[in-house]
């Protein structure tokens, strides 16, 4: 990138993007520390080596106002003064400054790779009903009890449950 490539402008308007991120309540003025850091790692300023993500949050605790949980595009800039040349060792500040700039200019938060869908073999295994034993089997094999297997229906018959005679006493009266 040659110096002053990149306008204030194209950086403020990624600062936007990213300070919105994830907070449907955010303006796009302020951005907080959680936000700052993913910028950080989504525009590659995080190389684990010269940056790591604890530099990136003890420079936002540095720019940011004491009581604050959130800083300002200004806030920011200055941030980013402080990280260029710690991210381009043996460059002049501007030319680093100006490369981060160029790093961050155009981009917006990414979200592939944020959330793994789950492995389509273990959900097959536990929403496979032909493996289902007891009284899950007998919902989903089409004999199922139906209502009687959903709900407690109760025994109005008078008889005490598991009485193996039920239904007999109309016939030994009979008898008698």
């Amino acid at each position: 990138m040659a110096e002053g490539s990149v306008s204030l402008a194209e950086v403020e308007t990624s600062f936007q993007k990213f300070a919105v991120h994830g907070d449907s309540k955010a303006t796009g003025k302020e951005m907080n520390g959680k936000n700052f850091a993913k910028l950080c790692k989504d525009c590659h300023i995080i190389d684990g080596k010269n940056v790591t993500i604890t530099d990136v949050d003890i420079v936002f605790s540095k720019f940011k106002a004491k009581s604050a949980r959130v800083f300002t595009f200004e806030q920011f800039n200055q941030a980013l003064t402080e990280l260029a040349p710690k991210r381009f060792k043996g460059k002049s500040k501007e030319e680093a400054l100006q490369q981060l700039y160029g790093l961050i200019a155009g981009k917006e938060p990414a979200n592939v790779g944020v959330t793994k869908v789950a492995k389509a073999a273990a959900v097959d295994r536990l929403t496979d009903a032909t493996k289902y034993t007891g009284s899950h089997k007998e919902r989903f094999d089409g004999t199922g009890k139906g209502k009687a297997g959903r709900e407690d229906i109760p025994d109005t018959s008078g008889y005490v449950s598991a009485y193996k005679g039920s239904g007999t006493y109309d016939e030994k009266v009979k008898e008698a």
